[in-house]
């Protein structure tokens, strides 16, 4: 299987989502945001990081650069994506995923190990969790707090299309404790936590087992390459 990681200018997470999906088991590749050429990958990976300097808004104008056509298109085709922080704020730009990511409440910018239960285990990204599972991602942002209007939180809520939510504390301030959701059909998963840096033993979060020792996050990677072999 191979999977496209899309570099934009001031991506920072895309070497380490490409070490993810190698470590997975697939064949990353790396995808330019300036072409209209997805070069046949099966899945494709928005990662982490400042695109555009998050001038006007996280994502917005990452979500207009000549690639995002053919992810849109793919996307509503069934294609699984994953959108990571960043690539979680474009897919809310280019409408793939409704809602919107604010300011943290506290106004700074946190990072932290984030104890996350998994709500729905049903999605090309998640389908390798159990429902209720706990599981535990690095997560660092600024502009993390997830908004939508009553409906549309209510219809998340009630159509199993939240994904994620913060256990513990809830580092943003997101509404319902929400850190990822996904579209109605499940190929579509966006979140605010990193799960490409909890795959590989000595440079996760600390578990009860051993320091840096947490790979929780290869398991969404492992859940797309399953997902497209059941196809």
């Amino acid at each position: 299987m191979r999977i496209g990681v899309i570099t934009f200018p001031g991506s920072l997470d895309d070497r380490d989502a490409q070490r993810a999906v190698r470590l997975a088991g697939a064949e990353p590749v790396a995808l330019w945001h300036g072409e209209h050429d997805l070069r046949g990958v099966d899945a494709i990976v928005l990662p982490g990081g400042f695109s555009y300097g998050d001038y006007l808004r996280c994502g917005a104008i990452a979500s207009f650069s000549p690639i995002m056509s053919e992810v849109i298109d793919a996307a509503n085709s069934g294609m699984p994506v994953l959108g990571i922080c960043n690539g979680f704020q474009m897919l809310t730009e280019a409408h793939l995923l409704p809602g919107g990511l604010i300011r943290n409440e506290s106004g700074s910018f946190i990072c932290r190990d984030q104890k996350l239960r998994v709500e729905n285990a049903n999605t090309a990204w998640t389908n390798q969790f159990e429902t209720g599972a706990e599981i535990t991602i690095p997560l660092k942002n600024g502009e993390g707090g997830f908004i939508a209007d009553a409906e549309t939180i209510a219809r998340l809520e009630g159509e199993g299309q939240v994904v994620f939510r913060y256990l513990e504390v809830n580092p943003n301030g997101s509404i319902n404790d929400i850190a990822g959701i996904s579209n109605a059909r499940g190929n579509i998963v966006g979140l605010m936590p990193h799960p490409e840096h909890a795959t590989e033993e000595g440079f996760g979060p600390d578990t009860a087992a051993a320091m840096r020792s947490g790979v929780d996050g290869l398991t969404f990677f492992t859940s797309a390459i399953h997902a497209l072999i059941s196809t």
